[in-house]
């Protein structure tokens, strides 16, 4: 799409919006979580949009209450409190007559009262859990994960003709597993009879295994039909009820009554060589809140409550992770790492396109599954990270008591240098899987250029190159609320490995799923909160990619200019870190590096780069340790490894004295 087309189709999504005209001069967002609803107050200022106050309470989902609104309330009320201003008509509220379906917030603002918008995200109710279908694993079913995932969804299985499974083992994985719903996808665009006929017998095995909906009994599960479109009255027929004679029933309207929700979008994958993920993301979201959404206690008072569409928390963290890539015209990976599972965000340049992908590591949390994440990485990669010696047996245990009390946090220096090992490997492991997803299309033969031809991809085939990253930011808890902000950017720097010039940042307090709601709204708005508010500015690293065989050997000459024109030249050398604190938020540093034969900065190795550098809360980071990480094989020779680079990226007062 060219950039007049763009701007044409924002004008008109702009029209479109249930709020264009209006003045929004105060924005009340909410993000209704399994566990906790958060609240946060936009104002407009003098200087543009600000995040001035927020709140939070329990999520009311469940019993006693179950009513998602309550915790709405609750949470509003905090910020009543917090600013002074009455939000909410509380007589309305109480008044037995009320329709509680009509927003009982006070709108639009009247002096120091009231607010213009209200929009929410959520992911109570554990979120919305998908299963996806496609004919060949690696090709359509995966364009189909990858338009669930963007979508918001927790992908709890993809079925494909090809994954190795007997249709009564595909039959009883659909019974057992209760998605909220399914995205059928298979085949390109193509009236070949073999065809049609396998994707039919995709749709045949989803009717037999008659799926029921994960929450509410009185509808039927959604299913979203993806596929090749000469195929589409075959599904409909392989998903249609049957009379005693097995003939499939016919509806009044001319068509045939389904055993499901039908919908039906344009092909996921109309050709091989083009992936069309958009219409089924958007179609997702929609019945997300039409139908799962509706049968979650309170949720159909909430729904009428919006100003605008309430998205799934993930699809409106990415949303936000993609706008804020599209209008900077950069490169970004995002990550939320929460307690049961791990989101990772990309959004990438390939070719002259534009590639938005998300991948949810289910079962790498930091409480609820972080006995997954020692059982996945493996003691020896978790203890890497920990400068001291610990009995295996009482870590395990330690781990054990906070998957089983989740809400603990670290009462020791030595527990939590413990944990932030925990969720580098977390960071890791996520990272790895997402890599996995974020691929070029399968079955595609294209013409390479002689550049790419002879260029060394050891990558296996994801367009995530972290040489071109730009921007790598981190939300969660164990790195929005790191004691230390130079802890959170030394775990996302050993998770992520970042190679040559790379920004890095946090979200201050978990506000960008709000945001990314926003952003639908008013791009505006969500881009100067995310800029001002939401963003903390760690810093920025320069890590030439390479190994030496040697640690101690040179790396790379470095002369950087410092905004007050002081100056700073040395040699980086291997297995070394450099922490330069006095360049601040706001602040650019010109970075002159001169790597040695074996290393790239981003130009090819041994040749010269110069790029303007953005300080932060931390500062700049010369990363000398090698792409792969150089970690010394000796365990006493590791440790001081690790003592020396903590100390030096000032991340804990003085490990010489944790102790469990």
């Amino acid at each position: 799409m060219s950039k007049q087309e763009k701007a044409v189709a924002a004008q008109a999504d702009k029209q479109k919006s249930p709020v264009a005209g209006r003045k929004l001069d105060v924005i009340v967002a909410t993000d209704c979580g399994s566990t906790t609803t958060k609240a946060i107050m936009i104002e407009r200022k003098q200087e543009g949009y600000r995040q001035t106050f927020r709140g939070e309470a329990p999520t009311t989902v469940e019993a006693p209450f179950e009513d998602v609104t309550k915790g709405v309330l609750n949470a509003v009320q905090e910020l009543e409190e917090l600013s002074g201003r009455q939000i909410i008509d509380w007589d309305a509220v109480n008044d037995p007559q009320r329709d509680p379906t009509k927003l009982p917030f006070i709108t639009p603002t009247q002096g120091e009262n009231g607010v213009d918008i209200y929009i929410s995200t959520s992911s109570a109710g554990g979120g919305l859990q998908m299963m996806v279908a496609g004919l060949v694993k690696t090709m359509t079913a995966e364009s189909a994960e990858r338009a669930a995932l963007g979508g918001g969804a927790i992908v709890m299985d993809v079925l494909a003709i090809n994954d190795g499974r007997l249709p009564h083992e595909r039959i009883e994985r659909i019974r057992r597993l209760r998605p909220d719903m399914i995205l059928l996808a298979g085949g390109i665009d193509s009236d070949e009879a073999a065809l049609n006929k396998k994707v039919a017998e995709m749709a045949e095995l989803i009717a037999a295994a008659d799926p029921k909906p994960r929450l509410g009994h009185s509808y039927q599960l959604p299913l979203i039909y993806s596929g090749n479109k000469y195929a589409s009255e075959a599904v409909t027929i392989a998903l249609s009820q049957r009379d005693k004679d097995g003939e499939p029933i016919r509806s009044a309207g001319g068509g045939y009554e389904s055993k499901v929700a039908y919908s039906e979008v344009a092909n996921i994958r109309p050709t091989l060589e083009h992936e069309n993920l958009a219409p089924a993301r958007a179609k997702i979201q929609d019945l997300f809140e039409e139908h799962v959404m509706a049968q979650a206690p309170g949720y159909d008072k909430l729904l009428k409550w919006v100003d605008a569409p309430v998205m799934p928390t993930p699809a409106a963290m990415g949303y936000i992770i993609a706008t804020i890539a599209e209008v900077n015209q950069m490169n970004v990976i995002g990550v939320d790492i929460g307690g049961a599972t791990t989101d990772v965000f990309s959004s990438f340049d390939v070719h002259d396109e534009r590639l938005f992908n998300r991948s949810v590591s289910a079962n790498l949390g930091m409480s609820y599954s972080v006995s997954n994440v020692m059982a996945e990485a493996g003691w020896e990669n978790v203890m890497r990270w920990v400068p001291f010696d610990v009995d295996e047996e009482f870590l395990r245990d330690q781990i054990k008591n906070k998957m089983i009390r989740p809400t603990t946090i670290p009462q020791s220096l030595a527990s939590l240098v413990i944990e932030q090992a925990l969720a580098r490997e977390a960071l890791r492991l996520a990272f790895e899987q997402h890599k996995l997803l974020a691929t070029g299309l399968k079955g595609v033969q294209r013409v390479k250029s002689l550049d790419e031809a002879f260029a060394e991809d050891d990558s296996g085939g994801t367009f995530i190159k972290m040489m071109e990253l730009n921007l790598l930011v981190g939300s969660g808890g164990v790195l929005s609320h790191a004691p230390r902000r130079n802890q959170s950017m030394h775990m996302l720097i050993d998770a992520f490995l970042p190679e040559g010039f790379t920004a890095l940042g946090v979200d201050s307090i978990f506000m960008m799923p709000h945001l990314g709601v926003l952003a639908q709204v008013d791009a505006d708005a969500a881009e100067q909160v995310f800029d001002r508010d939401c963003m903390i500015y760690l810093g920025s690293v320069l890590a030439p990619a390479g190994q030496a065989r040697r640690f101690g050997d040179p790396v790379c000459e470095y002369n950087i200019t410092f905004p007050d024109g002081k100056t700073e030249s040395g040699t980086l050398k291997y297995g070394e870190l450099k922490l330069f604190p006095n360049l601040k938020v706001g602040e650019e540093a010109m970075v002159e590096a001169n790597p040695t034969r074996a290393f790239n900065v981003g130009d090819g190795n041994g040749k010269p780069l110069t790029r303007r550098m953005n300080g932060g809360v931390v500062g700049l980071v010369l990363d000398g340790r090698g792409r792969p990480l150089g970690l010394n094989e000796d365990a006493a020779a590791r440790r001081k490894q690790l003592m020396e680079w903590g100390a030096i990226m000032n991340s804990y007062a003085d490990l010489s004295k944790a102790s469990l």
